[in-house]
């Protein structure tokens, strides 16, 4: 059984997803994990993020054997304050513009990573807490040093404690 640890408010045409998850390392490396192509790259997906406000975004996210338009996820840094905030836009196909933001807190020894995306409320933009969650467990395993689980098969394990779906053709 799997908890779920991402809340989802919806207020007016706005939907947010929020996860505030302790990683048991420091600020320093979390922040690389964001901003460094290679560490991005092992949870995430391949691309760039220039860490700097107005720097573009540019990076392949989901399930590989998803089309190609659907996993490209793109935009601008929004706001960038190195090694507490990063914001940034995350635009794609089919799916209106909406902004993820990541606030890094020391907290002995280890930080605290509050994790926030706006989006518009449409039927697709009130999913993605099982997502993020499979998203921010493969960040854990990879700062932990352990195998980075398939983001598919970890987003299923979880899907049902947040009452969502699974992915069309899963």
């Amino acid at each position: 059984m799997t908890s779920a640890d991402g809340t989802l408010v919806v207020a007016g045409e706005i939907a947010l997803i929020g996860f505030e998850r302790r990683l048991g390392h420091p600020v320093e490396a979390v922040w690389a994990a964001l901003t460094d192509p290679e560490e991005r790259a092992a949870w995430l997906g391949p691309g760039t993020l220039e860490p700097r406000e107005g720097g573009q975004v540019a990076i392949r996210t989901g399930p590989g054997d998803r089309p190609e338009r659907q996993r490209l996820m793109s935009g601008r840094v929004l706001a960038c304050d190195p090694p507490r905030v990063l914001e940034h836009e995350w635009i794609q196909p089919g799916l209106d513009t909406s902004v993820v933001r990541y606030e890094l807190e020391a907290d002995a020894g280890g930080t605290i990573l509050r994790l926030t995306h706006r989006r518009s409320v449409t039927p697709t933009a009130t999913g993605g807490r099982a997502g993020w969650h499979a998203y921010l467990d493969r960040l854990a395993a990879h700062l932990d040093g352990l195998p980075v689980p398939a983001w598919a098969e970890r987003r299923a394990e979880v899907q049902d404690a947040y009452g969502e779906a699974p992915l069309p053709g899963a």
